[in-house]
């Protein structure tokens, strides 16, 4: 089915596509220009192969009522879906053929274990973090594709410090090392970097919003090594924008704020080097910055939870009721 509806805004048009499904959409992940999945609740994963003309919703087999928060592509034929919950509900799924099947590849053994998000270097090194057990983040690693994962020794947690199952964007890599993640709750707005594959760790606190246990880091994106946006406010006020967003120009060392920051509550920020901009979702709306983030002008009004781009002309937002939306910048 082609796409239903278009608005322009900032010379950005955002069209809303067909997904076929009613879920709660939170991970995206664009390929290329033609191949994106995208996952959610209940299950569900999908898959378009001709840029979002039509999509392709299934329900992983055994996991209807899992809750699908990330998905990371590889391919058209490869993909990993990562689920949240307590326990065993946390897992992570890997398919070679397209989604015609899944294979379990990790599954959470520890009954206070929590995943929330992921992300690949490579088609075989990847990495995901959990809320804390025992003290420290729960980070894994694998080298291998998903055939085994290995927990890193992390820096101590803080009371109440966790990452947000939200948009599959609080943990981002560069290049074949560099990982940073984004935690929050009461008091905890910190980013830890690792430029050594996660085996060792530094750690600091963020000025973003971290006023309740809904506040904190919701997405990080960098554009090389030093320079950095993390992006989050209070998910349960969409609308309010303090504390919304910080940049770093050193690596982390340091944090700025934005002069003119987001206009809400925001879940995904991505960084598209084609064009050099950046561009944020959430809730609440979308916004676009051409100046490294220090300032911010909206796009879009569509509630949306994630976002992915393969290119700026070419990338996609995901949202609830099976919201799925493409973004080109001419």
């Amino acid at each position: 089915m082609a796409p239903l509806t278009a608005a322009t805004v900032w010379c950005q048009t955002v069209t809303v596509q067909t997904s076929g499904t009613q879920a709660s959409l939170r991970g995206v992940w664009a390929v290329n220009a033609r191949v994106v999945w995208a996952s959610g609740s209940r299950g569900t994963c999908l898959r378009t192969t001709d840029g979002g003309q039509h999509w392709t919703p299934a329900t992983v087999p055994g996991a209807a009522a899992l809750d699908f928060r990330d998905v990371q592509g590889i391919d058209a034929d490869t993909a990993y879906l990562l689920s949240i919950g307590k326990g065993q509900n946390s897992r992570v799924y890997k398919t070679v053929d397209g989604g015609a099947h899944w294979q379990l590849s990790l599954q959470n053994r520890d009954e206070d274990g929590f995943f929330d998000e992921m992300a690949f270097w490579n088609p075989r090194h990847g990495i995901l973090v959990g809320d804390q057990v025992g003290g420290e983040m729960v980070v894994m690693v694998t080298d291998d594709g998903g055939n085994r994962w290995q927990r890193m020794k992390m820096p101590p947690a803080l009371p109440g410090e966790g990452a947000f199952a939200a948009s599959g964007t609080g943990i981002t890599v560069l290049g074949d090392r560099e990982v940073w993640i984004g935690t929050g709750g009461y008091g905890t707005p910190r980013v830890y970097h690792s430029a050594d594959g996660g085996h060792t760790w530094t750690v600091g606190f963020v000025p973003i919003r971290a006023d309740s246990a809904n506040a904190g880091i919701f997405s990080l994106a960098f554009s090389d090594p030093l320079h950095g946006i993390a992006v989050g406010g209070d998910y349960s006020k969409p609308k309010e924008f303090a504390g919304n967003i910080a940049l770093t120009v050193n690596g982390c060392k340091t944090w700025l704020t934005a002069k003119t920051p987001p206009k809400g509550f925001r879940s995904a920020v991505a960084y598209l080097p084609d064009r050099q901009v950046w561009v944020a979702v959430g809730t609440s709306g979308s916004d676009l910055s051409r100046d490294n983030g220090k300032t911010w002008k909206p796009i879009d009004e569509g509630n949306y939870n994630a976002v992915s781009f393969a290119s700026s002309e070419a990338g996609w937002a995901v949202g609830p009721s099976g919201r799925i939306a493409r973004f080109t910048l001419p």
